[in-house]
């Protein structure tokens, strides 16, 4: 399988915004579209919402960040051509955001998929593609026989990182990753998509993080994260001690709807697009979070649901 292995060492998220605006050349128009595929946090599956992927769409290819169960169903209902799929951007390695990550290429292939596809993301991004794409040999091999389709290996290309910086760039746009707190999981990140039309900043599962600050300065839409209890709540919520491991977890690793709208404010975004809802089943009290995100944050609050496309 061919695999690029490559480490940012581009612009690092210290700069100012507008200097990574800057980057994607002048002149060209570009028509640039986000859609919220999964809006679910946690690893099982929910009722009411699928599990975390978006779409950013850029003259036609699309860019997919997160490959949560389902992603290849949520971008069928979307409308989304398969033959147009160009990149995937993989956050961090928790299920709920790779349980799909080679599924989707597999399920691309058989949908006609006939050009490279690369995928770009933290470790063990190599060795889990790698494991993926040996699992599904069986098929692969009997489609290719069965079907006459040709190599799914030689049209995945991975591109692993460990930096903060510029992790694709072309013509249309650029895509810059920085690293977000999500505890215990070092190699997360966050991803800012600057085109000639829009900033986009979609920031992975974190807790309140200086550095998705410095990423998303001046963006037209930050789609973040959102714990739907205050860290007080948490242990009652999960029916937990306060010093229970997972109730640390929670409370160390997202960021509740007390504390997203002063993120907002910082980076001084253009609008705030919640998604990844924790918990992800259960109705949201609209009210009570923009109330508290007001206290920091007066511009847009868009909360995002399956299938949303962001105006």
């Amino acid at each position: 399988m061919p695999v690029e292995l490559g480490y940012s060492r581009g612009v690092r998220t210290t700069l100012l915004a507008g200097l990574l605006a800057a980057l994607v050349p002048c002149g060209l128009a570009a028509e640039t579209r986000l859609i919220l595929l999964g809006t679910a946090g946690g690893p099982t599956p929910k009722r009411s919402r699928a599990a975390p992927a978006q779409a950013v769409l850029v003259d036609g290819s699309i860019f997919i960040v997160d490959c949560g169960n389902g992603v290849g169903r949520q971008m069928a209902l979307a409308g989304l051509s398969f033959e147009r799929l160009r990149h995937v951007f993989v956050t961090h390695h928790h299920s709920d955001h790779v349980a799909d990550l080679t599924t989707l290429p597999l399920l691309a292939w058989a949908a006609n998929l006939d050009h490279p596809l690369t995928i770009h993301g933290p470790p063990p991004l190599g060795k889990s593609v790698r494991a993926g794409l040996r699992a599904a040999a069986f098929d692969v091999r009997t489609r290719r026989t069965d079907e006459g389709r040709g190599s799914l290996r030689d049209l995945i290309r991975v591109h692993e990182f460990r930096e903060d910086g510029i992790v694709f760039r072309d013509e249309r746009v650029t895509v810059s990753a920085a690293r977000v707190d999500h505890p215990p999981i070092r190699d997360a990140y966050a991803y800012r998509f600057d085109t000639a039309d829009r900033s986009i900043v979609i920031s992975g599962d974190t807790a309140p993080s200086e550095n998705l600050v410095r990423l998303a300065r001046g963006a037209d839409a930050l789609v973040h994260e959102v714990l739907l209890r205050s860290p007080p709540e948490v242990a009652e919520w999960l029916g937990l001690p306060p010093d229970h491991a997972l109730v640390r977890h929670v409370v160390l690793s997202h960021t509740s709807y007390t504390e997203v709208g002063r993120v907002a404010r910082d980076a001084g975004v253009g609008t705030l697009v919640l998604s990844h809802f924790v918990p992800g089943d259960e109705p949201v009290d609209e009210a009570t979070v923009l109330a508290a995100i007001r206290e920091f944050f007066s511009g847009p609050v868009i909360f995002g649901h399956d299938l949303l496309e962001i105006p």
